[in-house]
């Protein structure tokens, strides 16, 4: 049972650290999703998302699947990273990986997204 409990310990605060990470980023990310064309579709769920992972972190709000953070966590974490599939300094297609990256999380999140929308319209968040 020890074992369970250390396990889970070291998944949180690796998810944690990621979070942390990600909000000192949030400046970053949002200038990344100015500058490309590709990744502007993304960026009111991305924020909206931020948003939680604040919310999360801060632990005003932790009634969301760990399944839904970390695929969050995961996309945002590649979107930031310098060192991608397709370098993001080509012309065009340079932030086409970023796009399909999130695209595959957002659509992994989207039904959690949309109720913490209608939440927030209705005050239950």
């Amino acid at each position: 049972m020890a074992e369970k409990t250390t396990d889970k310990q070291k998944k949180e605060d690796i998810l944690d650290t990621d979070l942390e990470y990600l909000i000192n980023e949030e400046e970053k990310l949002q200038e990344k999703l100015k500058d490309s064309s590709h990744l502007e579709r993304f960026a009111k769920d991305l924020m909206l998302f931020m948003s939680l992972i604040k919310d999360y972190y801060q632990g005003n709000y932790r009634d969301i699947p760990y399944k839904t953070i970390s695929a969050g966590v995961v996309g945002l974490l590649y979107t930031l990273n310098p060192i991608d599939i397709i370098p993001d300094f080509i012309p065009f297609i340079g932030h086409i990986d970023d796009a399909l990256v999130l695209t595959f999380c957002l659509k992994l999140v989207e039904k959690d997204l949309k109720n913490i929308k209608l939440g927030r319209k209705t005050n239950r968040y």
